[in-house]
């Protein structure tokens, strides 16, 4: 907003509309742009004409609203539903473990990637084309100490989960590999029952995320499967002692009866 007054001959007035009906007599230039600040006017030979007294120093105050939209960055251009920001490594770990038996995609990326700035597009199609699959997108510059810890050190870079398998498949792949990204997608995308609950990242993933303070330390750990296995054992012998126990007292018992008759 401009405000300005140019000299005229002598004893012609001039009105400016921005301060109203205001006369002055005297030639006097007034130039200032204001965008919310305070524009003083102290020449009070001009305010003779005035109906009213007019103290020696006044101020107009004018206020402008800017509204400045940005443009979207590369890598928040066309996402999809099912394509999620991930902001911390608890949120990566929560959305692992909540996703059920639905395949998680995690996309490794950075603004600064070219690969990952060509692939972008083609990966918000595969992701409206499997609305079912959860992509999650991990900017390596924001979460550099979460992705060193899981060793992620190559870019663009795809890490799969699906349910109580954890982790099914890694890997690094470009516009010119984009294959084996589809393979992927068809491979663990079936449909299914569910085997159990989400298993997210390994123990040892787990564990280096709390040694460096992305996680806390008192996060439950899923059970490995070697774990499973010797408890699915231990409960097999179990079993299988109380029923060679409840063989053996069958057994005393039909004796029991011949013998009384």
């Amino acid at each position: 907003m401009e405000a300005s007054f140019r000299p005229k001959s002598k004893g012609v007035h001039e009105s400016c509309a921005s301060f109203g009906s205001l006369k002055f007599k005297e030639s006097l230039v007034l130039g200032s742009r204001f965008t919310g600040k305070h524009v003083f006017i102290t020449d009070q030979k001009c305010l003779r004409d005035w109906s009213f007294k007019a103290p020696y120093k006044f101020s107009v105050h004018a206020q402008a609203s800017i509204c400045v939209s940005r443009a979207l960055r590369w890598w928040e251009k066309t996402l999809k539903t099912n394509m999620v920001e991930i902001h911390s490594a608890q949120e990566l770990v929560d959305s692992l473990l909540n996703a059920g038996d639905r395949l998680v995609v995690v996309d490794f990326y950075s603004p600064r990637c070219g690969g990952c700035k060509a692939l972008h597009p083609k990966i918000c199609q595969l992701a409206e084309l499997n609305p079912n699959a959860i992509f999650l997108k991990v900017d390596y510059e924001e979460l550099k100490t979460m992705c060193h810890a899981l060793h992620i050190h190559v870019l663009p870079f795809f890490r799969f989960y699906r349910g109580a398998e954890g982790r099914v498949c890694s890997f690094s792949c470009t516009n010119a590999t984009i294959k084996k990204f589809k393979d992927a997608l068809a491979k663990h995308g079936a449909n299914r029952c569910s085997l159990g609950p989400a298993k997210g990242l390994d123990e040892s993933e787990l564990l280096k995320l709390a040694a460096v303070g992305e996680i806390p330390l008192n996060l439950p750990l899923p059970s490995s499967k070697g774990e499973v296995m010797e408890d699915s054992a231990l409960k097999g012998a179990h079993m299988s002692g109380f029923w060679g126990k409840a063989g053996s007292n069958m057994e005393l018992e039909e004796e029991s009866a011949i013998l009384k008759v």
